[in-house]
């Protein structure tokens, strides 16, 4: 399956990460080609991601170029419904609650390298730059 057939939802640790340069050289690669063609974000990580307290000048102005070409997924009833459902059935923070129930509403990917936080919610699909180096 290729790009246009997958659609993906980026965690906040892999966009920090891919602007901090630390994303090893073919995670790297994938995700660029991710954020040209399919750059879907939770509101969540929206918010952790230009809210991250780490942010030079040059790295919030970049953070913000990123985010202003993604799809934001916002909450809608659905994402609620789902992420109280989560919460309910799996011990899992809010925030991943969130993106999590987001990828599994919209059918998408997520690309995380904290595998362990998604790797117990049914119906998530991982894609963990750091581990693989093909995109699914």
């Amino acid at each position: 399956m290729g790009l246009t057939e997958i659609r993906f939802l980026i965690d906040t640790n892999i966009l920090i990460d891919y602007l901090a340069d630390a994303l090893p050289c073919q995670g790297t690669e994938c995700i660029e080609e991710i954020i040209e063609r399919s750059c879907n974000v939770s509101a969540i990580t929206q918010i952790e991601f230009l809210g991250w307290h780490n942010h030079s000048k040059e790295s919030k102005t970049a953070a913000e170029e990123i985010i202003s070409h993604a799809t934001i997924i916002h909450l809608t009833p659905a994402i609620i419904t789902d992420t109280i459902f989560l919460k309910q059935k799996i011990r899992i923070k809010t925030p991943d609650a969130i993106i999590a129930s987001s990828s599994r509403i919209h059918n998408m990917t997520l690309i995380t390298g904290n595998v362990k936080d998604f790797e117990k919610i049914p119906g998530v699909s991982i894609f963990n730059p750091w581990k693989q180096t093909e995109l699914p």
